[in-house]
Formats: structure tokens, sequence, C-alpha cells
């Protein structure tokens, strides 16, 4: 009997993982793949059921991003001001001690602040952080080029020794499957006025200007930037072409 009530129990627990992972599949398609203008439209809930699917997802993962982010900010300075763009959920923000704007294209939660990316209302020069997790997925712009233009207003809001961590999906840098090549995006990154700190991703270290070919056992990447002085403009830059994101199943 009691063997009975956990095999239920189990089969529950299934049927809701299964649940939420279906939700998330279209949403995260439409996030990844699309103009998000077209779906500010729709409610708050259809975020809130991408995000609870994500974070569903996200759980099986042997390491999680937010997590190496929150241990690099408790690392350093509490006085650190951080902006955190596509914040999901805010957990950076509920992690740390340091003063966190958390920006998203829509959200119910009163304490992130609703806007398109390249049009926040953060004063010029107002952070020393800005976080990219999971983020950059190409919505608010028809190419990843434009995006650069999001990394360029944001070289505008960074202090002089503001610094910039990205975080994505190993998916999206597989040469395998036609990823971009993550020092590519380093490149574009560093021609608008960083420099390169170092990529990390999951039983993974190297300092800057290394190449990442061992993708085995790795949901994502983490790339450190720092400003320089001098910032550059974006005209002319090759920025690389982020597919889709590709979250697998469990």
């Amino acid at each position: 009997m009691e063997e009975e009530r956990r095999s239920n129990k189990r089969k529950r627990g299934r049927r809701s993982r299964h649940k939420v992972g279906s939700t998330e599949k279209p949403v995260n398609s439409a996030s990844c793949a699309n103009n998000p203008t077209r779906n500010s439209s729709k409610s708050s809930s259809f975020l809130d059921k991408y995000h609870a699917g994500y974070q569903e997802q996200m759980s099986h993962w042997p390491e999680q991003p937010v997590k190496v982010i929150i241990k690099w900010l408790k690392d350093h300075s509490p006085s650190l001001v951080v902006a955190d763009f596509g914040c999901g959920d805010a957990r950076l923000a509920r992690s740390v001690k340091n003063k966190v704007f958390s920006l998203d294209l829509v959200s119910s939660d009163p304490s992130v602040t609703a806007c398109d990316m390249s049009n926040t209302p953060l004063d010029s020069s107002s952070i020393d952080v800005a976080v990219f997790c999971l983020s950059l997925m190409g919505t608010s712009f028809p190419s990843y080029l434009q995006e650069g233009i999001i990394i360029a207003f944001l070289s505008r809001l960074c202090l002089r020794s503001g610094q910039l961590l990205i975080a994505e999906v190993k998916s999206r840098f597989d040469p395998n499957t036609g990823g971009a090549d993550p020092n590519t995006l380093a490149k574009a990154i560093c021609e608008l006025g960083f420099t390169r700190v170092k990529v990390h991703s999951p039983l993974f270290h190297a300092k800057c200007y290394i190449r990442v070919q061992d993708f085995s056992n790795k949901m994502f990447i983490l790339l450190y930037f720092k400003k320089k002085e001098k910032q550059n403009s974006n005209k002319g830059i090759a920025w690389p072409e982020l597919k889709p994101c590709l979250y697998k199943r469990r």
C-alpha cells in the first residue's frame, strides 16, 4: 500500500513537470525567436508561466548561472550597484545585499521595472555591474546586430569601472549545431569598449582569449567583461547570430 502511494506521488510529480515544461516550450520559442513587441501585449500571467517553466528546467541543471553570478557579487563589494537585464523572477535582487535594478519586458512583480532593455529609465553612469543572465534572446530586434545596440547603450550606463556579466545557454554556442563562436561575441563586445576578463562554464575555467571547444556536460557559458575608459562606436562591428536557445528535457 505504501509503495503504491509512493508510485502515485512520483507519477503526479512527472505529470506536473511535463505540464510546466510543455508550457515553457512554446513560450520559450516565442521569447527566443520572435520580436517581443508582438508578445508584450499578452498578459503577465503568460510570462509568469514562462518563468515557472524556466525555473523548473533550471532546477535540473548541475549548476545554475544565476547562482554563479550571485556568488560573484557576494565575493565583491556590496556597494556595487547592479542592473539585472531580463531579470525574470528577480532572484538576483533577493539574494544579494547590493542595490539591484531588476528590469524585464513584462512583469507582475512590483519590484521589477517593466521596460525595453534598449530604453531603460536608468540614469547615465548609474550602475557598476550589468547582468544579462540568459536574456540575450534576440527578442527586441530582428537581428543580433541590433542586440549590439543594447550593449552599446549599456556601455553608456556603466560607470568607469563598470563590469558586464553575460550568461547564455551553451547550445547557442555549440559548433556541432551551428552555434556562434563565443570568442566572436566577446570580440564584438570588446570593440564596443570592454576588456574581456574570462570565459567560464561549469567544470571549465580559463583566462582571457581562450577558445571554448569542450562543450560536454555543460549547460551554459559565462563571459566577464570590464569597461574601458574610452568607449567605441558600434558601427562596423561584426556581431554573430545567436540561434534560439534550446533547453534539453530531462
